[in-house]
């Protein structure tokens, strides 16, 4: 407190002249119209700078949950799509009355492998999110695999970047269709065998899953068509796939599970025996 009173009576003469200056501001500001505007601009214009840029810093912490949020809309929106029960000439009806057939879940991937020939990735769910094997895995832009393995807390997926993966895909133009298969050298390009050379195979047209695997649903996002040729026997096209998925920059992931599967596969294996 002393230090604060020797400051004050060390620069008396300063202080008492800006405290004069400061009144007089104030007087002028308030005795002048044109002064008034300039300073009321000039303060709304310093106050909205700084709560501009709170609000960014503000918003840049709640990144991650903005994110989460994000996620759990995105697998409400493709529940509703792969559900949906409308048809190009029917009146608006709501899913919701219908039951799904589809079941989404949200995951986080924890680790991805890319640089193998046989790539597997590591989810943040489980058993006990009723994750099982068999199981489509997509992101907002693709597929991603198939669920290998769980455990109570986390499950495996065989990556598209899997030699061993077999996914049947088509043409989305049509429903020629064929086996999606990786060759093991680039992870940007993946190959379509098997598809009829009647098929209109097109430069840039999009492959989609066929619909014909009790895994995905007709329709779900592969690549586009960046090359293809015939097989040496001139019947069928082996296709060159560009991944709409960047596989070497992956986080965010939903879980497909089909509800009709175990009916299917009761009836398959019937068949069979």
């Amino acid at each position: 407190m002393q230090q604060i009173i020797n400051f004050i009576i060390r620069n008396k003469n300063f202080l008492l002249f800006l405290l004069l200056f400061l009144i007089s501001l104030v007087f002028t500001i308030q005795s002048h119209d044109f002064h008034k505007s300039k300073f009321i601009n000039s303060a709304n214009f310093i106050s909205g700078g700084l709560l501009n840029t709170t609000n960014n810093i503000s918003q840049y912490f709640h990144l991650k949950s903005q994110n989460e949020l994000l996620v759990e809309e995105n697998k409400e929106l493709k529940s509703m799509l792969f559900n949906s029960q409308i048809t190009p000439d029917s009146v608006f009806t709501d899913s919701s009355r219908f039951d799904q057939k589809y079941k989404f879940t949200s995951a986080n991937i924890i680790r991805n492998n890319y640089a193998a020939t046989d790539n597997f990735l590591l989810l943040n769910k489980g058993k006990k999110d009723s994750i099982k094997e068999d199981l489509g895995v997509i992101s907002s832009k693709g597929i991603i695999g198939i669920i290998d393995h769980t455990s109570k807390h986390y499950a495996t997926v065989i990556s598209i970047l899997n030699t061993s993966s077999r996914i049947s895909a088509k043409l989305k133009k049509s429903n020629h269709f064929g086996t999606l298969i990786w060759n093991g050298k680039n992870p940007n390009i993946v190959q379509l065998f098997d598809v009829e050379k009647i098929a209109p195979v097109r430069i840039g047209d999009t492959i989609v899953t066929s619909g014909r695997s009790i895994i995905f649903p007709k329709g779900v996002n592969i690549g586009y068509i960046s090359d293809f040729k015939l097989d040496a026997a001139e019947n069928f096209y082996e296709i060159q796939v560009n991944l709409f998925n960047d596989m070497t920059n992956l986080e965010h992931v939903y879980i497909i599970e089909n509800k009709d599967a175990p009916e299917i596969k009761a009836l398959l294996n019937n068949e069979d025996n």
